[in-house]
């Protein structure tokens, strides 16, 4: 069988790419069928080779066709249940791959500037902004007093403003 299908791979490849309308998808599917192929038994007594052959690269393409159709199917589920439309347009949850880009980068020049804080103001920083404590919540976890906090919060937006540029 293993024969077979080596002397008939090109041919097979051109069955599989009519009907698929693409080449790609037929290389991968004759690839999948020499899967196939291999496991069976070579003592397997076999009536007709090529039809079995033949049935075994069929059956292997509508199962990709099935599987095509039924993930076509639930992403466009997905995308009704998800989409979201005003006055006819589209609107994505999803940032563009760029916008996305740019805003890991904004993230990491905020962390290392916040990082870069002196020590109390860091701390007061994060306390307020990360932790949400309120400033009188922040100066008793500090042991300052408010106004303290207050006078750490502007110096540090003012450096963090400055770092970002």
């Amino acid at each position: 069988m293993l024969g077979l299908y080596l002397i008939k791979r090109p041919n097979l490849v051109r069955f599989f790419a009519a009907r698929l309308q693409s080449l790609a998808a037929a290389e991968d599917l004759a690839q999948d069928l020499y899967l196939k192929v291999v496991a069976v038994d070579p003592s397997t007594p076999v009536e007709n080779p090529m039809a079995l052959l033949y049935r075994m690269g069929s059956n292997l393409m509508l199962d990709r066709l099935r599987g095509e159709r039924r993930t076509a199917a639930r992403d466009d589920a997905w995308y009704r249940h998800r989409r979201v439309d005003i006055d006819g347009e589209d609107v994505v949850d999803e940032p563009e791959p760029e916008a996305a880009i740019t805003a890991r980068q904004r993230l990491a020049k905020l962390r290392d500037a916040a990082e870069a804080l002196p020590p109390q103001m860091g701390r007061a920083f994060r306390l307020h902004k990360f932790e949400g404590l309120s400033q009188a919540e922040t100066a008793r976890a500090m042991g300052i007093s408010v106004s303290a906090v207050e006078k750490h919060l502007s110096a540090a937006l003012k450096a963090l403003t400055r770092a970002m540029g």
